[in-house]
């Protein structure tokens, strides 16, 4: 099954490590494919930036998302810049604290940033918060894969508070229905 995600926010967010997270949870403890791609240029600090992964059970031959079926947006500027446009049958996880427009989609509402800031006390693993509420909504991957990907990806010294992130996503998720 191909699954194209888009992720979004502004710039020191880490919406290019999410998304290559998800791919190396994909390829390396999953056994799929996946292939990402990234846009970062002026708007690496403070702009909006947007990163994808395509994942599926086949070899991918072309690597571009064309309609994403996921989108991950952490910031308002990242909403109004690649996923106003969402609609159905796509799903949309937002960041709830940063972002206030919703799409014509499922939209699924997740405090990120919030709860990072609250419970972790670190609102820079908000993107990992994000990974956990996207792998429980959408079993893209298995979320053993995630925490494996988490473990391999983060600096030396953080793994603990990036696999609380990760539990705490999954637990945000989980509340709400389907």
């Amino acid at each position: 099954m191909r699954n194209e995600v888009r992720f979004s926010g502004f710039g020191g967010q880490g919406i290019i490590l999410s998304a290559v997270i998800l791919g190396r949870a994909a390829v390396m403890y999953d056994n799929k494919y996946a292939v990402q791609t990234q846009v970062y240029g002026p708007e690496a600090r403070g702009g909006a930036s947007m990163s994808a992964v395509i994942i599926d059970d086949a070899p991918i031959l072309y690597p571009k998302v064309a309609v994403p079926g996921i989108y991950v947006i952490m910031s308002q500027e990242g909403f109004e810049k690649y996923g106003a446009d969402a609609v159905n049958p796509a799903v949309m996880l937002v960041d709830s604290t940063l972002v206030h427009s919703r799409p014509a989609c499922r939209c699924i509402e997740i405090p990120a940033t919030k709860e990072a800031k609250a419970t972790l006390g670190r609102d820079i693993v908000a993107n990992i918060v994000m990974l956990g509420a996207l792998v429980r909504s959408t079993h893209v991957v298995s979320e053993t894969a995630l925490e494996k990907a988490i473990l391999d990806s983060v600096p030396r010294g953080t793994e603990d508070l990036n696999i609380r992130a990760m539990k705490k996503g999954i637990e945000l998720a989980a509340g709400i229905s389907p």
